[in-house]
C-alpha cells in the first residue's frame, strides 16, 4: 500500500514499537476460585455484601446517610458529568467521522462479524434500553409535559400543547446520543484492544495503551474493582424501574390486590414488599439460569423475542394509538434536538438566588444529571456486553451502529407510546388518568384508555411478558459481564457457584433498596457508585485516543497493529506502547 514504508530508521530500530499484545492478569489455579482474579473477586463481593447488610439492618442510619449523599454529591459534581458525557460524544463523533480511524477494525483486517446485523440490533437494545423504554417511553414524556425548563422560565405552560415540543426535546437529549457514545465509548475502548490485541476482556484493558502493564497489577485491579460495583449498582436502577413496573402489570392483569400497597404520601398505590419479593425470585432466578446457558444461546434467544415482542407494540401503537401525532413529535422533536445539541448537551444551569433559577438547578439535577451518573453507572454492564458482541467490526459501523440506531429507536419509542399518551389527555379522552398513575403505571393506564378492557387485558398481559423478557436479558447480561471481569475477562470455565451469587446479590440489592427507599434510594446509591467509574471513563476516551492514533503511525510505518501481526513479524519488537 502506498501510505505505508517497511523501511526502519537509520539505527535499525523502528519510529514506534508494536502495542501491547500481553496483559498477564493473576488468577487463582484451584478451589472455590479457580480461573478467578482473587483480587478483584473478593473486594467486589464484600463491597456488595456491605451494602445489601446496611440496607437490611440499619435502614435509618442509609436512608439518612443516602439523602446526605444525594444533596451533596449529585451538586458538586453536576457539571463534571455534564462536560464529561460531552466529551464523550465529541470523542464518538470523531473517531467514527475521520476516514482513517473510522476503516480500523475490531478485530483482525478481514475478519467478520460474529453476529448479524438483526441479531446484533437486537441485543444492543434488549440489553441497553428495552427496559427503560417500557417505563419511560409514557413517563418521560408526560413529566416533562408538566414540568421542564421552558415551563419554569414561563416560555409556555404546563400541560397545554405549547409544552408537548419542548417536552420531547428534553426527552430526546436523555435517550440520544449522551447516553449511547457513553456505551460506545466503553465498548470501544474494551473491545479494540481486547479483539484487536489480544488482551483481556475486561475494563482494566481498556486503561493498557494510557498506563501500559501496570494494568496487570493493583491498580487493574481498583479499576475492575469500581466496574463491578458500578456495574451492580446500574443495573439495580435499571431492574428497580423494571420490577416495580413489572409488579404493577400483574397488578392490572388481575394477579391480586396483594402485589401493590397504598403509598406512604396517599398519592397513590405503590408494588408491596412481598410483591418486589415474588418477582425478584421470578426474574432473576430465570436470570441466573439463562445466565449459565451464556451469551450464544440464552441472551440471543431472548433478545431476538424481545425484538419481536417491541415491534408488535410499536405497531398496535401506531395503528391504534395517535400515529400521526406521534410522527410529527418524531419529526419536530428529532429537528430540535439535533439543531440544539451542542448547546444543550453543554448547558449548566446555575442559581442565581432567585426562586426560577433555583428550580432550574434542581430540574436539571433531578433529570439530566441523574441521567448522565445513570448512563456511566451502566456503562461498564452496557460497555462490555456491546464490545463481546461487536467483534469484526469497524469503528465507524460500530459507532453508528451503536449511537444511531439505538437512539432512534428511543425516539420512536417515545414519540409512539410517550405522544399517544399526551394526545389522550389534550383532548380529553384519558380525563387525567394517565397523568395522575405512577410512572411505573403509566403505560398500562394509556393501554386502557386506547383499548376496551378485553383487549386491553391482553395487550397488557403481552406488555409483562415482553418486560419479563427484558429484566431476565438484562440481569442474565449483568451476571456474565460481572463473572468476566472478575475472571480475568475469562467467559468460560466452571462459573456457576459465582453466576448463582452474583445472581442473588443483585437481587438482594434491588429487592433491599426497593423496600428500604424505592427507586429513589437505588437512584441515590447508583449515582455514588458512578463517581469513581466516571473517572475510569474519562480516562478510556483518552486511552482509545491514543491507542488509534498510535495505530494508525505504526500502519503508516509498516509496523504491526494486531496480536496475530505481532506474532509474527520479524522486526524489532517491545511490550511497551
Amino acid at each position: 500500500m502506498a501510505d505505508i514504508d517497511p523501511s526502519p530508521t537509520i539505527d535499525g530500530n523502528y519510529p514506534i514499537d508494536p502495542p501491547i499484545v500481553e496483559l498477564p492478569i493473576d488468577t487463582h489455579d484451584r478451589g472455590f476460585y479457580d480461573g478467578f482474579s482473587r483480587e478483584v473477586t473478593i473486594p467486589s463481593k464484600i463491597i456488595v455484601s456491605l451494602i445489601i447488610l446496611w440496607a437490611i439492618f440499619f435502614p435509618v442510619n442509609a436512608l439518612e446517610t443516602l439523602d446526605a449523599a444525594n444533596n451533596s454529591i449529585i451538586s458538586i459534581f453536576s457539571g463534571w458529568y455534564v462536560y464529561l458525557v460531552a466529551a464523550l460524544v465529541v470523542v464518538c463523533v470523531a473517531l467514527a467521522l475521520l476516514p482513517q480511524s473510522g476503516r480500523l477494525r475490531i478485530g483482525a483486517p478481514d475478519e467478520a462479524p460474529e453476529f448479524s446485523r438483526f441479531s446484533w440490533f437486537a441485543m444492543l437494545f434488549g440489553a441497553g434500553i428495552g427496559i427503560g423504554m417500557l417505563t419511560f417511553s409514557t413517563g418521560e414524556p408526560l413529566a416533562h409535559f408538566a414540568n421542564n425548563p421552558d415551563i419554569i422560565r414561563g416560555e409556555v405552560e404546563a400541560l397545554s400543547a405549547e409544552a408537548v415540543r419542548s417536552a420531547y426535546l428534553y426527552t430526546f437529549l436523555h435517550w440520544g446520543f449522551g447516553a449511547w457514545c457513553t456505551y460506545a465509548l466503553v465498548g470501544l475502548g474494551i473491545g479494540y484492544v481486547s479483539h484487536r490485541r489480544g488482551l483481556p476482556l475486561t475494563i482494566r484493558s481498556s486503561l493498557a495503551p494510557l498506563f501500559g502493564k501496570v494494568m496487570s497489577g493493583p491498580m487493574g485491579h481498583v479499576v475492575d474493582i469500581v466496574a463491578v460495583v458500578a456495574t451492580i449498582l446500574g443495573v439495580a436502577y435499571t431492574l428497580g424501574f423494571g420490577v416495580e413496573q413489572f409488579v404493577a402489570g400483574l397488578y392490572r392483569i388481575g394477579f391480586g390486590d396483594w402485589l401493590m400497597t397504598a403509598k406512604s404520601d396517599g398519592s397513590g398505590l405503590a408494588a408491596s414488599s412481598i410483591g418486589i419479593v415474588m418477582a425478584l425470585a421470578v426474574l432473576v432466578g430465570a436470570s441466573t439460569v439463562s445466565a449459565l446457558s451464556g451469551v450464544g444461546r440464552g441472551i440471543k434467544w431472548l433478545s431476538n423475542i424481545n425484538m419481536g415482542l417491541s415491534f408488535g407494540l410499536l405497531a398496535l401503537f401506531a395503528t391504534v394509538g395517535s400515529g400521526l401525532f406521534a410522527l410529527e413529535l418524531l419529526w419536530t422533536g428529532t429537528l430540535d434536538y439535533v439543531l440544539t445539541l451542542p448547546q444543550q448537551t453543554l448547558s449548566l444551569f446555575t442559581s442565581d438566588g432567585s426562586e426560577m433559577g433555583d428550580e432550574l438547578v434542581a430540574w436539571q439535577l433531578g433529570w439530566s444529571v441523574s441521567y448522565w451518573a445513570w448512563w456511566i453507572a451502566f456503562a461498564p454492564f452496557v460497555g462490555m456486553f456491546i464490545a463481546r458482541i461487536s467483534r469484526g467490526r469497524t469503528i465507524r459501523e460500530y459507532v453508528l451502529g451503536v449511537a444511531l440506531v439505538p437512539s432512534l429507536m428511543c425516539f420512536i419509542w417515545m414519540a409512539l407510546a410517550g405522544g399517544t399518551a399526551i394526545d389522550l389527555e389534550l383532548t380529553g379522552a384519558a380525563g387525567g388518568s394517565i397523568l395522575e398513575a405512577s410512572m411505573a403505571d403509566q403505560l398500562y393506564a394509556t393501554l386502557a384508555v386506547m383499548l376496551s378492557e378485553g383487549t386491553m387485558l391482553i395487550v397488557s398481559g403481552l406488555v409483562v411478558i415482553l418486560l419479563m423478557t427484558y429484566l431476565i436479558t438484562s440481569a442474565d447480561s449483568a451476571i456474565l459481564i460481572v463473572n468476566t471481569i472478575n475472571g480475568a475477562g475469562d467467559d468460560e470455565g466452571s462459573r456457576r457457584y459465582h453466576i448463582v451469587f452474583w445472581g442473588i446479590a443483585l437481587a438482594f440489592v434491588v429487592g433491599s433498596m426497593l423496600i428500604l427507599g424505592g427507586i429513589e434510594a437505588i437512584r441515590i446509591t447508583m449515582i455514588i457508585g458512578a463517581l469513581p467509574f466516571s473517572v475510569v471513563v474519562a480516562l478510556m476516551g483518552v486511552s482509545i485516543c491514543k491507542a488509534v492514533i498510535f495505530d494508525l503511525i505504526r500502519k503508516r510505518h509498516g509496523v504491526p497493529t494486531t496480536a496475530e501481526a505481532c506474532e509474527n513479524w520479524d522486526g524489532k519488537v517491545s511490550v511497551a506502547e
